[in-house]
């Protein structure tokens, strides 16, 4: 199962996320977390393992600010994994303002 997930990671920009975002599937996972065992976590109803980075702020939806400030940087893009219905995301690097 691991190896399946892995094989859906891939780098995407914010319109091939978009969609996924509207029907309110697409999970931010902090950078330290690596997305294929949170993928692995979520495929096995780890419950205890996604409760406890949800709790500690290491999984969250999108604000609706970060959709905002997405949608007018089309270049962005994000790390993601797939894991039917979700997609799991690293928030971009997003460039200074000058």
């Amino acid at each position: 199962m691991r190896e399946r997930i892995a094989e859906t990671m891939g780098s995407v920009f914010w319109t091939d996320l978009a969609a996924h975002v509207a029907r309110d599937a697409v999970i931010i996972a902090a950078a330290e977390l690596d997305l294929v065992d949170v993928g692995m976590a979520f495929a096995l109803n780890d419950t205890a393992a996604v409760d406890a980075w949800i709790k500690s702020g290491k999984l969250e939806k999108p604000s609706a600010e970060d959709v905002s400030r997405w949608s007018i940087s089309t270049n962005l893009r994000f790390t993601s994994v797939v894991v039917q219905p979700f997609v799991l995301i690293h928030r971009p690097v997003l460039p200074l303002a000058s």
